[in-house]
């Protein structure tokens, strides 16, 4: 009886996920990937070495619905903050190889203001460079500042409109809207085209918090 007993907890427990982060979030790898790798859907990003603090901060935003997309608002409805926080560092820490850049499918005039935006910005209508921010190698900067890198030309474009149109917020002040609404939708577009042709750089992981000055203050970033 007591071996009957052992042999049944054993079929029970085998019959279990493993009581792992890596398990638990296997239910956001159809849209992302199972290391948050992204997939190939043109609007599901790249999760895998971002910042933990900038996954945890879009976490929240899509638990409490500052962030909208029904699918996430539901699946984060009613995770504490510990379990978010802990989602965040499992992606964070995740490193799998990046997905080769995208093919300008633009003119290079297109690219070649993409470019300028991406690097130098354009004073004249105050729009600062996204590598004062991101980095020159648009890695990001910890602890909340996210990657560039392989994402996809559509989801780049989607999210400047979002920042652009208010349906993207972020902590006061709010510094991406501000900047997204200096960008007309050539911008929007140049800038998608050319981040997401990007290389992948030696080093991928974001630089450490405060070696870029930002040009203004960012409420989901600490001083």
């Amino acid at each position: 009886m007591i071996f009957a007993h052992a042999v049944a907890v054993h079929a029970q427990d085998a019959g279990r996920a493993p009581d792992t982060m890596a398990a638990r979030v296997l239910a956001c790898a159809s849209c992302h990937g199972d290391k948050g790798q992204g997939t190939n859907d043109d609007y599901f990003p790249r999760l895998a070495g971002k910042p933990a603090g900038y996954l945890y901060n879009q976490l929240v935003a899509f638990r409490d619905g500052r962030r909208k997309y029904p699918p996430m608002n539901y699946l984060l409805e009613f995770l504490p903050d510990p379990y978010l926080k802990a989602m965040a560092d499992y992606f964070a820490s995740e490193q799998p190889p990046f997905p080769p850049p995208a093919t300008p499918v633009v003119s290079g005039a297109i690219l070649a203001r993409g470019e300028m935006l991406a690097t130098k910005g354009d004073p004249a209508h105050d729009i600062p460079a996204c590598a004062n921010c991101h980095g020159l190698s648009f890695t990001g900067m910890e602890p909340a500042i996210p990657g560039l890198l392989g994402l996809r030309t559509n989801y780049i474009s989607a999210q400047l409109g979002a920042w652009r149109y208010g349906t993207r917020t972020a902590a006061e002040p709010d510094c991406m809207q501000v900047v997204a609404g200096h960008l007309t939708e050539d911008d929007v577009k140049a800038l998608a085209a050319w981040l997401s042709s990007r290389p992948t750089p030696s080093n991928p992981a974001p630089v450490p918090h405060g070696l870029l000055p930002m040009p203004m203050p960012c409420g989901s970033q600490p001083n």
